[in-house]
């Protein structure tokens, strides 16, 4: 989904950064809010690239990576497979449960993991400022 203040949001750091905001800056993040599921570079690249056939690998790639460091993206990671990324812009906190075998992503929302992390950092006096549960193991379709 995208949301206006996405865009201001990934505008606004891009101008911090004392980067050029581009058109080519603009259908990146607009395909990339728009996508469904856990996207990796070269899946964001077919997209882009249907919309606009000049925009090159290596300036999705840089794209997403701004798009993941001003905290509208999070990175997810399995072993030595190719890293994914999902908008966080828009969307409720929710922890995934990952198959190793046909790699499948299920989103999970569960209140009492949230409070049991709230009271784990407040018993060690730390104050979280994000956090991601992955928990690892065969769908259901795999076993």
């Amino acid at each position: 989904m995208i949301t206006p203040n996405a865009k201001e949001i990934f505008r606004g750091y891009i101008k911090a950064k004392g980067l050029r905001h581009t058109w080519q800056r603009d259908t990146i993040i607009d395909a990339f809010l728009s996508a469904a599921g856990h996207l990796t570079v070269e899946e964001l690249f077919q997209i882009v690239t249907r919309i606009h056939p000049g925009i090159g690998y290596a300036t999705v790639h840089r794209n997403l990576n701004l798009i993941r460091e001003c905290g509208l993206a999070d990175e997810i990671k399995i072993g030595n497979e190719k890293t994914r990324f999902e908008p966080t812009c828009g969307r409720t906190h929710h922890d995934h449960l990952i198959c190793l075998k046909c790699k499948c992503f299920i989103e999970v929302n569960n209140n009492q993991i949230e409070q049991l992390q709230e009271r784990l950092a407040e018993a060690n006096d730390f104050l979280p400022l994000r956090h991601k549960l992955e928990i690892y193991g065969l769908c259901k379709n795999c076993r």
